[in-house]
């Protein structure tokens, strides 16, 4: 009889929509497509990998987790020496351990779901002597190599009926809110909900913001008889004066501030400026959380038969991606070299400057 073909999955980092679906993608194009298969589900991302700690998956447990939040292996994050190593709490190198488990389940592939910071430890994982595919999850959209990324839909999704919700009592007191919705290193989260729920100010970590010229948009807009003003905003977003500090002094403005994320800080500014009274609201985990979108049902979908092809055909090294609406694969060496911000000049933020929302500067 033929060896079955032996796959382990994994899904590592923070969570998102449409884990499980992704998962039950890769699982049931396997059990569908590859007469022998035996299917190995990680626990708790890297952890079950390095521990050992797995279970044998049957066709049954892909089943009625396509609308699942979350993810069913469970996930957590490995601290990544860029570009060297993953390592323990006490700097320990936990790749032979990996590699340990790996060879002794006699295991064809891993098919790692991650965000960027996982893409670039699944290349070391790769480096190796591991064979490695990987989909590209997170709300982020920051991914290098794919249009988007399952996860991102869901959460635009969420973003926008939680601004959606506060246009009414804004209105009603004649507030300006500022939303902080996640995005550290890049805006696309901010920038879609900020179109979507019709944000008057939408600031983003690849443009610093200037909040003089903020506050004097908004008074514009309060004596135009606009009563309130939405201000989406970026976890990560960086005003003209920040964004020339080095990471010492940043570190040290961070540790000084009695502001505990970016946006209090620019709303205890903004009312400073305007007279305006100012609220924040801040989301959070909220905007990753329960069932995925449609779409990102059907993307990580895709996304989980793609990789099955790729193990199917032996195409080993390789992160799924959509390009112009249609899915294919790039080398993970591509992927987790690099970061995807947003451009400057991208045509949505011309769309958002076009209808009058600022973007800070």
């Amino acid at each position: 009889m033929k060896r079955a073909t032996r796959v382990g999955l994994i899904t590592s980092g923070g969570d998102c929509q449409g884990l499980n679906a992704a998962i039950r993608g890769v699982g049931k194009a396997l059990f569908h497509r590859v007469d022998n298969i035996e299917i190995y589900g990680m626990f708790d991302g890297y952890r079950g990998l390095i521990e050992s700690d797995y279970k044998f998956m049957e066709p049954k447990d892909f089943s009625g987790i396509l609308t699942e939040g979350g993810t069913i292996l469970g996930t957590s994050r490995q601290r990544y020496v860029p570009g060297k190593d993953i390592v323990d709490d006490e700097g320990n190198s936990v790749i032979p351990q990996m590699l340990n488990t790996y060879n002794r389940l006699n295991l064809d592939c891993l098919v790692i779901m991650g965000g960027n910071g996982t893409q670039k430890s699944a290349k070391l994982i790769s480096d190796a002597g591991m064979n490695v595919i990987t989909l590209p999850k997170t709300i982020d959209n920051d991914i290098w190599g794919t249009d988007t990324t399952f996860g991102f839909q869901s959460a635009v999704d969420i973003a926008t009926n939680v601004i959606d919700y506060l246009h009414s009592t804004a209105s009603s007191h004649g507030r300006i809110f500022v939303v902080e919705l996640m995005g550290r290193d890049a805006g696309w989260l901010t920038l879609q909900a900020g179109i979507g729920s019709g944000a008057d100010v939408i600031l983003i970590p690849e443009i610093p913001y200037d909040l003089n010229k903020v506050a004097d948009m908004l008074i514009a807009r309060r004596k135009a008889g606009r009563g309130f003003s939405i201000v989406a905003c970026a976890e990560g977003a960086v005003s003209v004066d920040d964004v020339k500090l080095d990471e010492e002094e940043s570190r040290r403005k961070r540790e000084n501030s009695k502001h505990s994320t970016v946006s209090y800080e620019i709303a205890a500014r903004l009312e400073q400026l305007t007279g305006q009274d100012t609220r924040v609201t801040v989301p959070g985990h909220y905007q990753r959380g329960g069932p995925p979108c449609a779409y990102d049902r059907v993307l990580a979908t895709q996304f989980g038969v793609a990789a099955a092809d790729l193990i199917i055909n032996k195409q080993y090294g390789r992160m799924v991606a959509i390009q112009g609406g249609q899915i294919t694969s790039i080398p993970l060496a591509d992927a987790a070299s690099k970061t995807k911000f947003l451009p400057v000049d991208h045509p949505m933020i011309q769309v958002a400057r076009d209808i009058g929302i600022s973007m800070g500067d």
